[in-house]
């Protein structure tokens, strides 16, 4: 090998490496945008967290439709994003067939398993939070009927419908849960006026106590029970800010720490693949108390969903699981 050869080659590598190590992170965020005030926005606020942690920068796109799963996902790919975190479930069949085609490209799916050995699959235990903040919507009623808003009709937003229904009959067994979803198509879940619509019927069957899990169309369900004078539980992010007095509480689940980590563990080295679950035992969901609610939970009310917390960890109350076997025990 001549001298000349010798330069190249080592200028070769250098550069691999510099491409390599200049590698950025990707976030494609799901429909219904980035500031959705629940799931999207947990997951960009987590984004975001890292870049003012690390100085580093990242590749984010938006969906806007559903045509534009395959072809966002390629393209950022392609533009060398790595590794790359995709939001939602609906995504799923979208990176079962693209991930093998950039076997070099790490890939993190948050809510569905996508068994590629490319692929981590962040998934987190909705049915435990949602049991949870179930027992301080029956403890806060005083109507003894509170009450469930969905937004698309999939198995994962009935787990915490169930999850929410068995944490309000533990606390009261008399208790009556009605229970409706938004839609059957993604515009479910971005929907605030049906959202309203549903809430202000389910508050004339008497519920005093609404529970959103529906992404941008849970706004519309927060603002509904604050005009009529009912409470209302958030979801995903931290929503009590928005109607201080009104939100009971929000079921909190850490979309947000779930890309940080991601983005954290990429730049550190290997990002492990396979199956990351997150609940209660490890802070990935929970209920909020701050500023803005703490005067509503009671001190009865946080000792007995703390030692429910306990005993759910500690396998001793078994919150079951709807995507398990499309069944509610309760409902």
């Amino acid at each position: 090998m001549t001298l000349m050869q010798k330069l190249l080659g080592a200028t070769t590598a250098l550069a691999l490496s510099a491409g390599a190590a200049l590698a950025e992170p990707g976030l494609i965020i799901d429909l219904g945008g980035k500031f959705d005030k629940s799931f999207n926005e947990s997951a960009y606020n987590g984004a975001q967290r890292w870049v003012k942690d690390t100085g580093g920068d990242y590749i984010e796109t938006e969906l806007s439709s559903e045509a534009q799963r395959e072809q966002t996902m390629r393209r950022m790919a392609e533009r060398g994003a790595n590794p790359i975190i995709v939001l939602g479930f609906a995504n799923a069949s979208t990176l079962e067939k693209v991930a093998p085609d950039y076997p070099d490209t790490k890939f993190a799916i948050v809510d569905m398993v996508v068994d590629q050995p490319n692929v981590q699959s962040i998934v987190f235990a909705e049915h435990e939070g949602s049991y949870l903040v179930g027992m301080l919507a029956a403890m806060a009623s005083k109507t003894g009927t509170v009450s469930f808003v969905g937004g698309m009709d999939v198995p994962l937003i009935r787990k915490f419908a169930c999850g929410y229904a068995q944490g309000a009959k533990a606390a009261n067994p008399d208790i009556t849960v009605i229970q409706n979803m938004t839609g059957t198509t993604p515009a479910a879940w971005n929907d605030p006026v049906k959202g309203a619509e549903l809430t202000k019927a389910q508050i004339s069957q008497g519920s005093d106590v609404v529970f959103a899990a529906a992404g941008g169309t849970g706004v519309g369900v927060l603002q509904a029970a604050a005009d009529e004078g009912v409470y209302s539980i958030g979801v995903d992010s931290n929503q009590n800010y928005m109607h201080p007095g009104s939100v009971l509480t929000s079921m909190t689940k850490r979309v947000d720490n779930a890309v940080y980590t991601v983005f954290n563990t990429a730049a550190d080295g290997e990002l492990p693949t396979g199956i990351n679950a997150l609940g209660l035992e490890n802070n990935g969901v929970g209920y909020a108390v701050d500023e803005n609610n703490k005067d509503l939970i009671t001190p009865e009310m946080t000792a007995a969903v703390e030692e429910a917390k306990e005993k759910i960890i500690a396998g001793e109350i078994e919150v079951h699981d709807y995507t398990t076997d499309d069944s509610c025990p309760v409902m």
